[in-house]
């Protein structure tokens, strides 16, 4: 026997019973009576939210009034569960002591957000809801301090749903944890702008159904969406394959990362940017901890202005103000060949490394990144499956170009150098087109034209992108001692660019 979800778990069956921002408690009913040495059991937790997978623990407390403990109650509730294998989490309290509990340890008090009524002396549930949600009110800056160390801690911990190859869905960042911990910020007191649980509610759900068909493929506990699963999971709520279960794991993953972010940044910022001045950066400037256009209650007339702005948020580690992002998503559109100085300003935002994907994955989410390059877009949410890769592939450039960042002090031409690392696998975005260095040298030559380098610099680029796994192969395959392997790199290499590497 398994424990089973009252909420569905396919899309088939329909959206889950859950409501961000309050606890899922029963309804109160003030005719309920408290009898004495009354009892009651509740559900608290995933399962007080009515977010049971078949492998959750089944989180249970019995609440009881006056005298001792009620051990024999609570061995008549717990044996019969433990019998049929399930896995219970469970404790016997006081509602005095649950709320002592919960005063200090953060999960203790987060659960209790989400008491629900099972049988008993409902009065018990209801006075422990309440007072449990007062406390968490009247003390809601310092969890919501609590809570912001922890998501960070989380995110460190767990990577991301939107780009790993084998997300977490629970607890990565963009997962339903970060659900979680927004519903508890705005329960103790917290207002981010925008309302942002209000647009997770079907990213919610999409996590929330895979992880339940995830726990009825595998038959054991775990939230790691494995690729020796996918394909099973993905049959199972009717996608097309793998590839397309993955495609909507991270399109979810991905907006509730940058609302989770937004969020948490925009609770930060109200406490820090009391003092903080405003700051004029040419077109750009820095306005209440976010980086804004000097003028953004108007799209700008510069189709690249999104650069600008861009490496302004990377530079100061800020993101870009909601107002600015509505005013470039107005922009003209970038022209079929590019003046030289949009592509400095491109090459600029890959220079500040790794402070530029950030920025990039919100320009992504605009539609802004893909108007810049077209090309890109196949790329978005594109997972790779092989072990020598961690990545989505459009987030496996972002972070080659971000680590070339650091190298540039080894090549004549850093521009060059980070462009192809930008490029050097979009040939897999289109795997239709066959070799992805190959198909990739061609599809870089052609972007690399757009942006205006001159023919040289093409050919470079481009072969740069084409024999991006010379190297490795001759590395890992080949005897380096052998004259032949010399001759063979040589040959790969051809000097029509005039390019070399230099050290230092």
């Amino acid at each position: 026997m398994q424990a089973s979800s009252e909420d569905g778990s396919s899309r088939r069956r329909g959206p889950l019973a859950w409501s961000p921002g309050s606890p899922s408690c029963s309804p109160r009913r003030p005719e309920a009576r408290r009898e004495p040495g009354g009892l009651a059991l509740v559900a608290v937790g995933g399962q007080g939210r009515r977010e049971l997978a078949p492998q959750s623990d089944l989180d249970l407390l019995l609440l009881f009034e006056g005298g001792g403990a009620p051990t024999e109650v609570a061995e008549a509730l717990w044996y019969p569960i433990w019998d049929e294998g399930l896995k219970l989490g469970h404790a016997v309290r006081s509602v005095r002591d649950t709320l002592s509990l919960a005063s200090s340890d953060l999960d203790t008090a987060t659960s209790l957000l989400s008491v629900r009524h099972i049988c008993g002396d409902e009065a018990l549930s209801v006075e422990l809801a309440e007072r449990a949600g007062t406390n968490w009110r009247r003390r809601g800056r310092g969890w919501i301090e609590r809570l912001a160390t922890s998501v960070e801690q989380r995110h460190r911990d767990a990577g991301e749903v939107a780009f790993a190859l084998e997300p977490d869905l629970k607890e990565a960042r963009g997962g339903l944890r970060d659900v979680h911990a927004l519903s508890w910020a705005v329960a103790a007191g917290a207002q981010p702008a925008g309302s942002p649980l209000v647009g997770l509610r079907e990213e919610h759900d999409v996590l929330f159904e895979v992880r339940v068909e995830l726990h009825r493929v595998q038959g054991r506990p775990g939230d790691t969406l494995v690729l020796q699963e996918q394909d099973a999971v993905a049959a199972r709520l009717g996608d097309a394959d793998a590839d397309a279960l993955m495609a909507r794991v991270a399109a979810a993953g991905r907006r509730i990362a940058i609302s989770s972010d937004e969020a948490w940044y925009d609770m930060a910022s109200r406490v820090r940017s009391r003092s903080a001045r405003d700051r004029v950066m040419g077109e750009t400037c820095v306005r209440g901890n976010r980086v804004s256009l000097t003028d953004e209650m108007r799209p700008p007339r510069d189709p690249f202005a999104m650069l600008d702005v861009a490496v302004a948020a990377a530079r100061e580690g800020k993101r870009i103000s909601h107002t600015t992002l509505n005013a470039l998503v107005g922009a003209p559109r970038p022209p079929e060949e590019w003046p030289d100085d949009a592509r400095g300003r491109l090459v600029e935002l890959l220079l500040t490394g790794h402070g530029s994907t950030a920025v990039i994955e919100v320009l992504q989410l605009r539609g802004l990144w893909t108007r810049l390059l077209p090309e890109w877009h196949p790329a978005i949410c594109r997972p790779q499956r092989n072990a020598f890769h961690r990545y989505t592939v459009d987030r496996h450039l972002l972070e080659t170009a971000a680590v070339a960042s650091e190298l540039t002090h080894l090549v004549p031409r850093p521009d060059l150098l980070v462009i192809a690392a930008l490029l050097h696998d979009i040939g897999k975005a289109y795997p239709e087109l066959g070799d992805h260095s190959q198909q990739g040298a061609r599809i870089a030559e052609g972007m690399a034209r757009r942006m205006g380098f001159p023919s040289t610099d093409v050919a470079t680029i481009s072969c740069l992108v084409e024999h991006h796994l010379l190297m490795a192969d001759v590395a890992t395959r080949r005897d380096l001692e052998d004259p032949a392997t010399a001759e063979l790199v040589a040959a790969s290499w051809p000097p029509r660019s005039g390019w070399r590497c230099c050290t230092p």
